[in-house]
Formats: structure tokens, sequence, C-alpha cells
């Protein structure tokens, strides 16, 4: 059996498709994961052990940018994000049972499957972009609602609309260039009525929260047993746990000044600093022996070692901090990290700050919820209430029904 995995986005993205591969790996299926063709991506599929086709441009060429794209920008990305789909797609997926697409708008993946007549499985990380009488839909590229119109179902057909005219008319053209009808709606086309919801349900739970039949199988996580090197090593125990501060892939979107921001925060509760640079290329803000900089890590080796986790929202990163059963603050830039702001506040996990731009005060007040006796406490309860084995649950049912199928045959 094999299986062909499909994502365009950031390492959020990207790192579940590893997981899930390497569980396949391990009931004896093959895997094959088209991602976007970044030296990070590659690294990390390369330690996973997985087969990777490079699938469209490059994510850090388009989020690392200094400004956030814009709407025009976006209007270029469909097409070609949807050419990609169909020549990487169609070139790697002849003698595959499955395709399973996440990541921005997978538009062009489902397409490629019906030709070929193979079965097709979207995957997502959250809800936010599943129809509900429950929660409007995000922010999209395209002609937004009437002000004022409060209607869900309005809403929802709005946002519809706004796929189709992102990637309606390049989807359109391709299907028709290989011998398929045209798709009325992008988007349900994509989500089918049976999304699948890779995502732990004490964190984001779906019963009864939206329009489809969702499928949640748990988070997909990629065991991790690298160490950490010594100089961090010898960084962690030269004093108290120290704060992690990470902002991932948000390098248009982090907050300006956020390392000094975050530093002084830290310092105002006697706190040291592990400052993660990633995409947003975070920087020590003064020499200070209670900092100390860390690129690519292992968190799942981390973060159970340090006091709080202060970070952006990302559904990887609220994961990762939510089962090490430490603290964590969460700072909401965009897309779907206010609502796992949110879920860490509710469940009294941490604190979710309000506002996108912290000033030393209210981030030193969001931290000092989360380093309290209560937040610790109920942080190591619900760490240790994290479901651990979705990739597996994943990829049996991937097996199970490529084995139905052959039954049927």
């Amino acid at each position: 059996m094999r299986f062909v995995l499909a994502t365009w986005g950031s390492r959020g993205d990207v790192e579940p498709l590893a997981g899930l591969a390497v569980a396949l790996q391990e009931l004896g299926a093959e895997a094959t994961v088209c991602a976007p063709p970044d030296d990070d991506f590659e690294a990390l599929l390369a330690r996973a052990g997985v087969p990777m086709a490079p699938l469209g441009p490059s994510v850090k060429s388009v989020v690392a940018a200094p400004k956030p794209p814009s709407g025009q920008a976006a209007f270029e990305l469909a097409p070609r994000l949807v050419a990609a789909r169909f020549q990487t797609l169609g070139a790697v997926v002849q003698d595959a049972d499955a395709i399973v697409a996440t990541g921005l708008m997978p538009a062009g993946a489902r397409d490629v499957a019906d030709k070929l007549g193979i079965r097709y499985v979207l995957a997502c990380f959250h809800l936010g972009g599943i129809p509900s009488q429950h929660f409007s839909p995000g922010a999209r590229p395209g002609t937004p609602s009437p002000e004022g119109e409060t209607d869900r179902r309005v809403l929802w057909q709005h946002d519809a609309e706004r796929v189709n005219a992102l990637y309606g008319p390049s989807l359109n053209s391709h299907r028709a260039e290989i011998g398929l009808p045209p798709v009325e709606s992008v988007r349900d086309y994509v989500l089918t009525e049976h999304p699948w919801l890779a995502a732990d349900p004490i964190l984001c739970p779906s019963k009864g929260m939206t329009d489809l039949d969702v499928v949640q199988t748990g988070a997909w996580l990629l065991p991790d047993d690298r160490p950490l090197h010594d100089e961090l090593e010898a960084f962690l125990g030269a004093g108290e746990p120290p704060v992690y501060v990470g902002f991932g892939s948000m390098a248009a979107y982090a907050p300006k000044d956020i390392a000094r921001t975050a530093i002084d925060a830290c310092r105002a509760h006697g706190r040291r600093v592990l400052l993660s640079r990633g995409w947003a290329g975070l920087d020590l803000a003064d020499e200070g022996r209670d900092c100390f900089m860390v690129g690519e890590i292992n968190q799942q080796a981390l973060f159970p070692r340090v006091a709080a986790i202060v970070h952006h929202g990302g559904a990887g990163t609220t994961t990762a901090a939510a089962r090490s059963g430490t603290p964590q603050v969460v700072v909401p830039l965009i897309a779907d990290q206010p609502y796992w702001a949110s879920r860490v506040a509710a469940l009294g996990i941490g604190a979710a700050h309000e506002r996108a731009t912290p000033t030393v005060d209210s981030l030193a007040a969001a931290l000092g919820i989360a380093l309290s006796s209560e937040t610790q406490a109920q942080a190591a309860k619900t760490g240790g209430e994290i479901t651990t084995d979705g990739a597996r649950v994943a990829a049996g049912l991937l097996v199970d029904g490529a084995m139905e199928g052959v039954k049927k045959v």
C-alpha cells in the first residue's frame, strides 16, 4: 500500500504529515509527503525517513517578507498552488491508494484523486475553515461581507464565494484539461462531507460544532528523540527554569520589538529567557547572561523543562505546550491562533493575551497568570490527558480503507 500526503503551509502543516507518514510506515505502508521546497521541511522529512516531493513555491519566500502578503498576492498565489498540485500530484500518485491533503485550501488534490479513481481525504488541524452555526468564518482575501451582516449561513456563503474567486477559475481550467466537469463550490468540494480533524479532542472539541460529519483522530505527532545540545543543557542547568519565547514563522506578523518586550516581561518575574529565533527572526535584545538563543529545537524534550511557553498560538506549538504540562501564554496574531488562545484560557492551562501587540506590563500580567500555582497544576493535569496516538489512528483508518478497497475488487 502507498499513500501520498500533500500540504502547502508552515512547519505546523508539514510536521503532522511527517508524523502520519511514520505511522503508516510502521504499519508496513509506503508514504510520500508532497510539501513546499523549503530547506527546513526537507531536513525535517529526511530526519523522519520520509520521501518528499516538492510542491509549489517556498513558503518562507511568501511568509518571511517584512510585511504581510497583500490581497493581490493571495490572488496570484492561489492559481500557482492549484497548478502545482495538478502537476506534482499527477506525477506522484499514479500507484497510490489515497491522497491525504492538508494546509492552505488544497484545491487540486481531490481533482487528481477523482481522475485516477483513488480515495481522497481532507484533513484539517482546527475547525476554523469548516462551516458552522457556532462561529463565523475567518478573514479571507476577496469581497468582504456587508458591514452588520450577522446571519452565519449568509456569512459562510460569502466565504464560499471568496474561495471560488480565489481558486475557481484556475481549478476549473485544469479540470477541463483532464476531462472533468467544473466544480460549483470549490470550498465544499475540497472539504468533502467527512473531513478529518487532526487535533486533540480536549484542545479542540468537535462534537456538535460543525455542519459536517467530522472524523476526529487526535493530533498527528512526530516522535522526536533528539537530545538538547550541550550549550543549552548548560544554560538550563545554571538556574531556575527559564521562560521560552517563540513566534515560529510569523515574520511578517510578529509584534515590533517583541523580543525586547518579552525579555523585560520575563525579568519582571525574575525569570530567565530562552528565545527561539524562528522565521520570525527574533534576536537577543541585549547581552544579559539570563538570556539564551535557540534555533530549531526538539520541543518535546525542551518544553517540560521550562517555566512557561510564550508563543503565537499555532496548532502545533499549542499542542506541544499542552502535552508538556507546562503553562503557556498565547499572543495570537492571525488565522486560527485566536481560537487556540481562547482554548488555552478556557482550560486554565495558560493565558490568552488580548492584544496582538503586547507591552511589558500586559505580557508580564499574562505571565503572572501562567506562572501561578493554580495554572501550573491545571497545565500538568491536562498534559497527562492529551492524546498521543492520533497519527496511529489516522494511519489505521487509511490502511483499513485500502484493504476494504482491495476486498471489493
